[in-house]
C-alpha cells in the first residue's frame, strides 16, 4: 500500500517515520523549506520509545503527482484548506483519507472536497514537538493512532489499512467505534488545552491547586453537555473516564496548544473551542467556563497579530 503523509512535523513526521521504519512505503508531502531540511539532515525522531533518523521519501506540491492508496491528513487546522489543494493531485478513484485533526470540524469540510466515500474516522493521541533543528521530540508513553469506518463497517479497505499499519513502534488500532472515540478525544484535548492555556501552566500544577480538580472536572461536564446535546455519541461515563485519565498524567504534561503559544505560533483555538461554542449557542446553552477560556485564545492571537 501506497501511502502519503501530509507533513513532517510532529505528528506526521512521528507516525510516518515509525511506519517507515517498519517498511512501509511511505511518502511525506512537505513544504520546500522543510523538503531541503529533510534532505539535508534526515527524518531525526527522538523518543521515549527509541531514536530514529531516516532518509525519508519527500515531495511537493510542485512535484510531479500521483494517486496514493492512503493519505493521512496530520496538518494543523489552520492549514487544512491549503492542504486539501495541496493534495488534490494526489487523489485518485481508490484513495482513502484517514485524518488525525484535533475536533470535528474537518470532518464535513474533507468530505465536501473530496467526497464521503474516501474519509474514514480518525484520531490520534501523542506528545511532540520540533526543535530548532528541526527533529521531533516525543516525551511521554502516548503513541497512538485509532482509525476505522464511519458507520464502523468491517469493510475489505479497512481491513487493508488496518494490514498496512500493523507492526510498528506506534500503536495503530482498528476501532469499531470510530465517531465515539473522535468526539471522546474531542471533549479530552479541548479541555486540557484549554486550562493548561488558560492557566500558561502544565497539567500537574493546576490539578494540584486548590480547587483546581473541580475546576478541571467543571470544564469536562460542559463541554460533554454541550455534545450531548448536540447528539455525538459519548459515553454516558466519560467525564469521569477522563478524570481518571488526568489524574494519571504526568506533573509536567502540557497540551500541544500550550506549547505553540509558547513559541508564539498559530493555535487551533477557533477549530476546537470556537466550534463547540458554536455548538452551545446552537442549542442555546451557556458555557461560562469555555467561555473565558477562549476569550483568552483570542486575545492571544490579536496580540499576535500586533
Amino acid at each position: 500500500m501506497r501511502i502519503l503523509v501530509l507533513g513532517a512535523g510532529g505528528v506526521g513526521g512521528y507516525f510516518g517515520g515509525r511506519l517507515v521504519e517498519q517498511g512501509a512505503d511511505v511518502t511525506f508531502l512537505v513544504r520546500e523549506h522543510r523538503k531541503q531540511q529533510l534532505e539535508q539532515e534526515g527524518l531525526v525522531i527522538h523518543s521515549v520509545h527509541g531514536d530514529l533518523t531516516l532518509e525519508p521519501r519527500v515531495t511537493t506540491s510542485r512535484d510531479e503527482a500521483e494517486p496514493f492508496d492512503l493519505i493521512l491528513f496530520s496538518t494543523k487546522a489552520y492549514h487544512l484548506k491549503g492542504a486539501m489543494k495541496d493534495v488534490k493531485p494526489f487523489v485518485g478513484e481508490n484513495t482513502v483519507i484517514l485524518p488525525l485533526l484535533n475536533g470535528v470540524a474537518h470532518i464535513p469540510e474533507l468530505q465536501r472536497e473530496f467526497g464521503k466515500d474516501k474519509v474514514i474516522g480518525g484520531l490520534c493521541f501523542i506528545e511532540t514537538t520540533l526543535n530548532e533543528q528541526g527533529h521531533i521530540i516525543q516525551t511521554s508513553k502516548g503513541h497512538y493512532v485509532r482509525f476505522g469506518e464511519f458507520g464502523n463497517g468491517d469493510t475489505e479497505r479497512i481491513r487493508a489499512i488496518e494490514e498496512a499499519l500493523s507492526g510498528t513502534k506506534a500503536s495503530f488500532v482498528r476501532s469499531s467505534h470510530i465517531e465515539q472515540d473522535i468526539w471522546h478525544k474531542y471533549l479530552y484535548i479541548t479541555t486540557i488545552a484549554g486550562v493548561t492555556t488558560l492557566m500558561r501552566a502544565p497539567l500537574g500544577p493546576i490539578r494540584d491547586s486548590e480547587n483546581g480538580y473541580e475546576y478541571i472536572r467543571g470544564v469536562f461536564q460542559e463541554g460533554a453537555a454541550i455534545m450531548m446535546a448536540h447528539g455525538a455519541p459519548l459515553d454516558p461515563e466519560i467525564v469521569a473516564q477522563h478524570m481518571a485519565t488526568m489524574e494519571k498524567t504526568g506533573y509536567t504534561m502540557k497540551a500541544s496548544m500550550l506549547r505553540d503559544m509558547e513559541k508564539g505560533l498559530a493555535i487551533e483555538g477557533s477549530h476546537l473551542h470556537g466550534y463547540l461554542l458554536d455548538l452551545a449557542k446552537e442549542h442555546k446553552m451557556e458555557a461560562p467556563l469555555l467561555e473565558v477560556i477562549y476569550r483568552n485564545l483570542q486575545i492571544y492571537e490579536i496580540m499576535q497579530q500586533e
